[in-house]
């Protein structure tokens, strides 16, 4: 069995994250990633977390937090970035 990851560049991995977002069915509109870094063997994606003006967390954040998560657990075991 090979558990060679693929290499990609931040731009492909960020189209295919964003298409799954989408697709998803917690998708809210306006929810995309906009940044993925590597930390270990985990990806880690940002974007926009819907917070308030004040910085504190509305009813989207948790959705957002969520999506990020699912994305690190799906993509982390794929895809090594490229350096």
């Amino acid at each position: 069995m090979n558990n060679q990851k693929a290499q990609i560049s931040s731009e492909e991995l960020l189209t295919i994250a964003n298409r799954m977002i989408r697709e998803h069915e917690d998708f809210i509109h306006g929810m995309r990633a906009d940044a993925v870094e590597q930390r270990g063997e985990i990806l880690i994606f940002k974007g926009e977390y819907f917070l308030a003006d004040d910085g504190t967390p509305t009813g989207k954040t948790m959705a957002v937090f969520n999506m990020f998560k699912l994305l690190a657990q799906e993509l982390s075991g794929r895809y090594q970035l490229i350096k």
